[in-house]
């Protein structure tokens, strides 16, 4: 063999060595890409009580910081009863200007490994949503435990979080979106921008989780609550006795109702598009529209009847034939009447 021949020879044995080392590094990489969910369960935590984050796992080490319940907690490692993690941690702190915000920093240090649910933990969904539960009740209370709210909606979503095929898991995470959602709401109204007859001039909840909610969980009764609160974001703050806002509006509640027909909400929402309908009727009427006063009439008590025969056994019944009565006597619905 000549010296081109070998050369040419030795040339095809390293490509060839080399591809086999290229496909084998692709291997290695696809099997731990595949075996990463089984080893990722175990990643993050949980705790259903505020846990104290030290410096070494020692409790007589400095105290780093404190974290509530159900904020979520990157597990480390773990050594005899002690947990090493990595949690991002909010405050509200107050500026030079006064104005109250949240910060956040991340702590990197140990927790006793007592009460931090993981998704491997037995009935983790149950016991996230049990205490969640507790937090929840505890924020309806006067004298409730301060933060309790944020501490449910934390430990609602953790549980479609960690425990995703978990009965439990729609709901959670509706929950979780709804507590925020107001929350959210109360700050929002309580600003004088809540007033504005356009709805774009204040602020909006943020719809993220609401979307989640509908995105993760179609069909279900908890896509349905989702979907009617993003209606809020929509509707004027103040109609200021001119008709644009009402009609808008029930237009929006009886196409959410036709669009989810079979929904628990349909009836509250048909009783929402029945209650703009009898607004109008003092409305128009104060403009002298008589027409449009007694078509506003007509569809007001159209659909309260669809609320009393379509669903005659719901609590939205009784209301609308409240209204409808009030509408037949000619009561004024709207205005200073």
């Amino acid at each position: 063999m000549d010296k081109f021949s070998t050369s040419t020879a030795l040339n095809h044995f390293k490509e060839k060595h080399l591809r086999a080392e290229f496909w084998i590094a692709v291997l290695l990489l696809l099997v731990a890409t595949l075996s990463f969910p089984a080893n990722a369960e175990n990643i993050y935590g949980a705790p259903i009580s505020q846990v104290t984050i030290y410096l070494s796992p020692d409790i007589s080490s400095a105290k780093l910081a404190d974290a509530a319940r159900g904020r979520e907690l990157i597990i480390l490692e773990t050594t005899n009863g002690w947990v090493h993690v990595e949690a991002i941690i909010g405050q509200r702190q107050t500026d030079e200007a006064y104005i109250e915000q949240d910060v956040t920093k991340t702590i990197t240090g140990w927790v006793q490994d007592q009460g931090v649910v993981r998704a491997s933990t037995p009935n983790g969904d149950k016991i996230l949503y049990g205490e969640a539960v507790d937090s929840e009740d505890q924020a309806s209370r006067s004298h409730g435990r301060r933060g309790a709210a944020q501490d449910a909606m934390r430990l609602y979503y953790a549980v479609a979080e960690y425990f995703p095929t978990s009965p439990l898991a729609a709901e959670a995470m509706y929950r979780s979106a709804d507590i925020r959602w107001q929350i959210e709401r109360a700050d929002i109204m309580s600003r004088p921008s809540a007033k504005e007859q356009d709805p774009t001039l204040r602020g909006h909840m943020d719809e993220h989780y609401m979307h989640e909610v509908m995105k993760k969980y179609p069909g279900t009764k908890w896509a349905d609550l989702a979907s009617f609160h993003l209606i809020e974001n929509k509707v004027c703050g103040d109609w200021e006795g001119e008709p644009k806002c009402p009609e808008k509006e029930a237009d929006l509640y009886e196409k959410f109702a036709a669009d989810h027909s079979q929904s628990s909400v349909a009836a509250e929402a048909l009783y929402d598009a029945a209650v703009r309908y009898a607004a109008l009727i003092q409305i128009y009427k104060t403009d002298d529209q008589t027409k449009k006063s007694d078509d506003s009439k007509a569809k007001a008590v159209a659909t309260t009847q669809k609320v009393l025969a379509q669903f005659p056994q719901s609590d939205w019944a009784p209301r609308a034939q409240r209204l409808q009565y009030m509408i037949e006597q000619g009561i004024p619905t709207y205005g200073n009447d």
